[in-house]
């Protein structure tokens, strides 16, 4: 009888240990997810630890000048030279004044080839978690665009916003935008069609006389034909996009029923269609805001500063895609000067043209504009040409950037973008102008060209200040 509750007593041991041991197994099967945690304003934040390769505590970076605001500089790691971000300042969260080499809190990581320092807050631990567990974004969640966050999860008793590493550091993958619904937010790119007034089906006759029946109907056939203007107008929208890379959306289309209205007469001895660019030049010519690629004159100078609200801020910031040479450039950071001479102001000055984005910072100005409006922030060189103070020089960052690629920039005052959405495609189109709706601050306005408009329909305001028009956040 002993021995028979020895057995017993045998086989519950062991039962009970392969209960612990499966338990165990299950805990361990739960964690297929582990990240790094951090602090950044108070609030739980994490990272991915596949992407964090170490942890380290320095301050001593070398200043890279005309960086973004959010770029401490760069750091020596054992060799290897890497950029340093601060984290805060590229959310937009306020932070003391940072004293020299003072020792800061970093995350290396690890974003394709490339190596980050990210200096955050507080570094915390390691925390494993079951995938399944992490919930969809929210913008609550944050002080942050939610694009930025991968999800959110809870674990021992904390909230944890997971940020999508990629994102922030990436250029923005099309396929992925239009997986996530980009596609067709901001821009209408159905071209309402021109219908002529006579172009309309005729009323029902109840009980007409055959010989009235018969005329409704051969006008009936005669309205069911394609409108020749209809055809017409299509066909220049699409030579328009083949021949310039001129795209008609929301955003130019009632410029352009308006123009092809115009050529309609003034092409009547050659036909409506265009043959070839010098054609789709002509149709365009109209289009250009005043002093496009030019100096400005004071009589536009003028009309651009009636433009500018009043703003108080101690810091403007301006985004200023499709530069150019710089002469948009130059003249809008005089003319920011002059509006607002107690801010510090930074406008970031994009093109895609490398020779026109390299050169720009050398620009001379013709001695007729050095002597007109622009004079107060001139100076000379020693050859004796006119060229802009070094105050002026200072406040544009000229940037070899493609602005349908993401834009890791702060949030803008003002976005200055002339004649510049017209010319990318309409996916390009709705990617920037959902840019504009993220980077622009609450009390800021979108300077577009003179021409074109936010859309119809839209979620934009519109406000017209003599000839020029802003936008801004409803």
């Amino acid at each position: 009888m002993e021995n028979e509750y020895t057995e017993v007593a045998q086989v519950n041991d062991n039962l009970n240990l392969d209960q612990e041991q499966a338990e165990d197994r299950e805990n361990v099967a739960v964690v297929d997810f582990k990240m790094v945690t951090f602090s950044l304003a108070g609030k739980d934040y994490a990272i991915d630890i596949m992407q964090v390769k170490e942890i380290a505590k320095t301050g001593r970076f070398t200043y890279v000048p005309n960086a973004l605001p959010f770029v401490l500089g760069v750091y020596n790691l054992r060799g290897e030279i890497i950029p340093i971000i601060d984290l805060r300042l590229f959310f937009n969260i306020e932070i003391p004044v940072r004293k020299d080499n003072s020792v800061e809190n970093m995350l290396i990581v690890s974003v394709g080839d490339q190596l980050f320092g990210v200096v955050v807050d507080a570094i915390d631990k390691v925390v494993g978690i079951q995938k399944s567990t992490i919930q969809p974004p929210h913008p609550l969640f944050g002080d942050i665009n939610i694009k930025y966050i991968y999800g959110v999860v809870e674990s021992q008793n904390h909230l944890y916003i997971l940020l999508d590493i990629e994102r922030i550091f990436n250029s923005r993958i099309a396929s992925k935008e239009k997986e996530a619904g980009i596609d067709n937010v901001y821009v209408n790119t159905t071209v309402s069609p021109i219908m002529s007034d006579a172009v309309k089906a005729p009323a029902k006759a109840s009980k007409e006389p055959s010989g009235l029946a018969a005329k409704a109907e051969a006008a009936k056939t005669e309205a069911a034909k394609p409108d020749p203007s209809e055809q017409d107008f299509k066909f220049i929208v699409e030579e328009l996009k083949n021949l310039k890379k001129f795209h008609v959306t929301d955003i130019n289309e009632a410029w352009v029923k308006t123009r092809f209205d115009q050529w309609i007469g003034e092409r009547k001895s050659s036909g409506s269609q265009l043959q070839n660019e010098k054609d789709a030049d002509d149709f365009l010519s109209p289009f250009w805001s005043p002093c496009n690629g030019q100096w400005w004159t004071k009589q536009y100078a003028d009309e651009v500063y009636k433009l500018l609200p009043d703003n108080s801020a101690k810091q403007i910031v301006v985004w200023n895609p499709g530069c150019g040479k710089g002469y948009e450039s130059f003249s809008l950071a005089c003319l920011l000067k002059k509006r607002y001479p107690d801010a510090k102001i930074r406008i970031y000055a994009q093109d895609v043209d490398l020779l026109n984005i390299s050169n720009a910072p050398l620009v001379s100005i013709p001695e007729s504009y050095a002597n007109d409006w622009y004079s107060p922030y001139i100076t000379r060189k020693v050859t004796g040409e006119a060229t802009f103070t070094q105050e002026i020089k200072d406040i544009i960052m000229f940037e070899y950037h493609d602005c349908t690629n993401s834009n890791s920039l702060p949030m803008v005052d003002i976005v200055f973008a002339r004649d510049v959405l017209s010319f990318l495609p309409v996916e390009a189109q709705n990617v920037v102008v959902g840019d504009f709706d993220e980077k622009l601050k609450g009390n800021g306005i979108i300077i577009l060209g003179a021409s074109e408009s936010l859309g119809k329909g839209s979620n934009w305001g519109e406000k017209t200040v003599g000839s020029l028009t802003y936008f801004n956040k409803q």
